[in-house]
C-alpha cells in the first residue's frame, strides 16, 4: 500500500480577481516543470448564464519550484479560445493534458458541445504552443480523437504520455447514459490509443480497468507513468447515481501493468482517501502524479470536483 501525505489545498480560484472568466473551479490539474516554477494547468468557469449553464476555460497557475504553496503567477487569459459556432469545443475546454515535444508544448484537451436529449457531448482535440505553454493554437476546427461505433459518445479526460518514442493517450469513453431521477448521467470507462506522430491514433478498443463498486461505475483521469519496472495508473471512480455527495462520490483508485494493456486493479494500494473534515472530506478525484526534485507528488481535486481548487500530497517512499 502506498502512503500519501496530504499537504493541503494549494490554489483557490475564488481568490483570483480581475478575471471574470475564472471565478470558480480549478479542475484536472496537469503539470509542466520549468527551472524555477511548476506550471499547473487547470480548467475553470465563469458564473453560470441565465439558464444555469456553464462554459469551461483552461488556464494555469505558476508555483514556485522551491515552495509549491507560493503562487508566482496566474494566467492572464485562457490558454485556448473556445470553438466557433457548431464546433466540438464551442462550450468548453476541460480537461487538458500537456507534454513537451521538441521546442513546443502539446496540449490535448476535451472539447464540450451542448446537446438536446442529454446535457453534453465531448471529443478530444489537440493544440500547440510555441511560447512555453502560455498560449495554444489548436491544430484544426475538429477533434483528433472522436466517436466511433465502439465509442459512441463522451470521449474526454485525455492524459498524454510518451513511452519508448511512442505517444500514448489515455482517455475515457462513454458506455451509456442513465436516467436517474429524470436526469441523464453518463457512464464512462478508461481506454487508450497509441500514435507515432501524436495526431493519427490507433485505438486499443478495450476497457483497461475492471469495474469494482458496480457494473456502471464511471472512471476518469487515468494518470500513467513508469517507475521501478512497471507502469502505474492512478485514476478516479464513482457510482453512476447520486454521486455528488460523500456516499457515492469520487474516490482515487490504482492499477498496475507491465505492458500498458493488461492492468491489475487494486484500489487498496492507492493510499489516499477523503479527509475527516475540510475541503476534501466528501470526495477526491482527478489525480495527477509527477516527480519533482527527488519527490513524488499528487495533485488532486476535493469536494464538488474542484469547485474550490486543488491540493497536493507527497508520497512517503517510492512507487513499487
Amino acid at each position: 500500500m502506498f502512503q500519501w501525505k496530504k499537504l493541503g489545498k494549494v490554489f483557490t480560484p475564488q481568490e483570483v480577481s480581475d478575471r471574470p472568466w475564472l471565478k470558480e473551479f480549478a479542475q484536472a490539474p496537469a503539470t509542466l516543470v520549468f527551472d524555477d516554477i511548476v506550471r499547473v494547468y487547470f480548467s475553470c468557469r465563469p458564473p453560470a448564464d441565465s439558464e444555469g449553464k456553464y462554459v469551461s476555460y483552461s488556464a494555469y497557475v505558476d508555483l514556485d519550484r522551491n515552495d509549491l504553496f507560493s503562487v508566482r503567477d496566474v494566467a492572464k487569459h485562457p490558454i485556448l479560445g473556445l470553438g466557433a459556432l457548431g464546433e466540438f469545443d464551442e462550450f468548453g475546454t476541460y480537461p487538458v493534458s500537456v507534454a513537451r515535444d521538441g521546442g513546443c508544448v502539446r496540449a490535448y484537451y476535451a472539447g464540450w458541445t451542448r446537446c438536446e436529449s442529454v446535457p453534453f457531448n465531448v471529443a478530444i482535440g489537440c493544440a500547440i504552443s510555441h511560447d512555453d505553454g502560455v498560449t495554444f493554437k489548436k491544430l484544426g476546427n475538429g477533434p483528433v480523437l472522436s466517436y466511433t461505433p465502439d465509442e459512441p459518445f463522451v470521449l474526454s479526460g485525455p492524459k498524454i504520455r510518451k513511452f519508448n518514442n511512442k505517444w500514448y493517450l489515455f482517455y475515457i469513453a462513454g458506455r451509456k447514459w442513465k436516467l436517474v431521477d429524470g436526469r441523464a448521467e453518463p457512464v464512462y470507462k478508461i481506454r487508450m490509443a497509441t500514435s507515432v506522430d501524436g495526431l493519427n491514433w490507433n485505438k486499443c478498443n478495450r476497457d483497461l480497468i475492471s469495474s469494482r463498486v458496480e457494473e456502471d461505475e464511471a472512471q476518469a483521469s487515468p494518470d500513467v507513468f513508469y517507475a521501478n519496472g512497471k507502469y502505474h495508473m492512478f485514476f478516479c471512480y464513482r457510482y453512476s447515481a447520486n454521486y455528488r455527495g460523500k456516499q457515492n462520490g469520487y474516490r482515487i483508485g490504482y492499477a498496475s501493468s507491465f505492458d500498458l494493456i493488461d492492468w491489475v486493479r487494486d484500489d487498496s494500494k492507492a493510499g489516499i482517501d477523503v479527509s475527516e473534515a475540510g475541503w476534501d472530506s466528501e470526495m477526491i478525484s482527478y489525480p495527477h502524479v509527477f516527480d519533482l526534485d527527488g519527490k513524488t507528488y499528487m495533485a488532486y481535486l476535493g469536494d464538488q470536483v474542484g469547485r474550490n481548487g486543488f491540493g497536493l500530497a507527497v508520497l512517503d517512499g517510492r512507487l513499487e
